[in-house]
């Protein structure tokens, strides 16, 4: 045998690669802790503040707005820059922007430093699953790049402990100003992190990419198996631009992308996750109860992700996804209709309460970290990153629309008839799922692109 492929030798290659995913991942905390932390600093804004819905609306939406512009550009820093000093560059705007809105002076001054929070998260949303793809084995791939969104689901827990430990004070500038501290340390990690391969591989640097690879996978046979494969799809180099132009085939691959990106936020998830003290004060909550039962959203929305690390690899994307949209859409028609019936009684309050956990079950367990996974495998190399980007750039401009219309829908057609909008697309999804997403279930990316370049429907892609 190989002195490298001894076990010691693969098991410390083993190590590696997890370190290296987790490193990653811990862009997934910082994303999240910037969506969680806000929940409970509105009213405390706008009580201070004195200032309408439709400005609180616009305080929440900043970061994706900011956030879409970053997905918009991180496609082309990824691939100039590298995966490693993309995720720095986001580390830093982390650090900066959870310091401005601890400081910021004014709503104007506010939504700035969102929108400097929202760059960092979209580039980091771009690079955190790319970069995880790219590093990971393909037997453990869904759930690697899974632990994006567990980081995600621990960022908005936390987000949301600090926010009822700071609520009894009110002190909202600490709420999110304290975030720059986790910023510094993922920063730090990032430092840690190895080059992606496969960049390396895209800008020539074959030895380098080999010595990442034999660190991480520990094997010769696999390291040459791997390096051959990444080379036969760079004989055609990357222009993501022209190949969506000229080729319909990654056409379709970016458009699944998209509309994947489009399902995760219309199933609603962030309004609870923006919003979830407003819902639960319309259910007829105190103020200190509205704080304690957001952190039991968060603590669910975090043990539910196990679910999706645990069995993404074992049953597959579509299977789960079909669990996950129709437990959506039958908690939040649930919600909707209780909130229709009344919510006066202690009953009803704690039965829409347990509709809305069993909502964040559903989304943890599928389309929360199960749409990264797939975004991230449908691309072909020499598009990845601009069809990353496309469907990147849209997950938060659909976020920024979700976020910055709630209030105006409650305002609007009222509590029951949102819920219900939302129960509904939840049931669309079941069908666009069955249509045209295909599973990807140990399927390599190089088997994955083969086929949809060959021309196969996008559902069969996969396995």
């Amino acid at each position: 045998m190989n002195a490298i492929a001894m076990p010691g030798t693969v098991s410390r290659a083993r190590t590696a690669t997890l370190l290296a995913c987790v490193l990653a991942a811990l862009a997934g905390l910082m994303f999240g802790l910037d969506i969680g932390v806000i929940s409970g600093a509105t009213q405390l804004i706008q009580a201070e503040f004195a200032v309408p819905d439709r400005m609180i609306e616009w305080i929440v939406g900043a970061m994706m707005l900011g956030a879409a512009i970053g997905a918009a550009g991180a496609g082309w820093l990824s691939a100039t820059l590298g995966r490693k000093r993309s995720l720095i560059l986001s580390a830093l705007l982390f650090v900066a922007g959870s310091l401005l809105c601890g400081l910021a002076w004014s709503p104007g001054a506010l939504i700035g430093a969102r929108l400097a929070l929202g760059l960092a998260i979209g580039m980091a949303a771009f690079t955190a699953p790319l970069y995880l793809a790219e590093v990971a084995p393909e037997q453990i791939r869904g759930a690697m790049i899974s632990t994006y969104q567990l980081m995600i689901t621990i960022g908005i827990f936390v987000a949301f402990l600090s926010d009822l430990a700071f609520s009894y004070s009110g002190a909202w500038r600490w709420m999110l100003g304290i975030i720059a501290i986790p910023g510094a340390l993922f920063l730090l990690g990032v430092l840690l992190l190895p080059e992606s391969p496969r960049w390396l591989l895209l800008r020539g640097r074959r030895e380098e990419a080999t010595a990442v690879l034999a660190r991480l996978r520990g094997d010769d046979a696999v390291v040459g198996r791997e390096v051959a494969g990444i080379e036969a799809q760079l004989e055609s180099p990357q222009h993501g631009w022209q190949l969506f132009r000229h080729n319909r085939n990654f056409r379709h691959s970016v458009g699944l992308g998209i509309a994947l990106q489009v399902m995760q936020q219309l199933t609603g998830i962030n309004v609870i996750m923006y919003y979830a003290p407003r819902i639960f004060a319309s259910v007829g909550f105190g103020t200190s109860a509205q704080m304690w039962t957001t952190a039991i959203v968060g603590l669910t929305n975090l043990l539910a992700t196990f679910i999706a690390i645990g069995l993404v690899d074992r049953l597959g994307r579509k299977p789960i996804l079909y669990v996950g949209f129709a437990v959506m859409a039958a908690s939040l028609g649930a919600v909707g209709t209780t909130m229709h019936l009344g919510t006066a009684t202690h009953a009803a309050q704690m039965f829409t309460v347990s509709a809305l956990l069993v909502f964040i079950v559903g989304f943890a367990m599928s389309a929360g970290p199960l749409v990264w996974t797939l975004c991230s495998e449908v691309q072909p190399l020499r598009g990845r990153d601009f069809g990353i980007g496309c469907s990147t750039f849209v997950n938060w401009t659909a976020n920024m629309i979700v976020g910055a219309t709630f209030l105006t829908l409650l305002n609007g057609i009222g509590h029951a008839a949102t819920f219900w909008l939302y129960a509904a697309l939840n049931l669309l999804f079941i069908l666009v799922t069955f249509l045209w997403v295909p599973e990807t279930r140990g399927v390599t990316l190089e088997q994955i692109e083969r086929r949809l370049m060959a021309g196969r429907p996008l559902r069969e892609i996969g396995r």
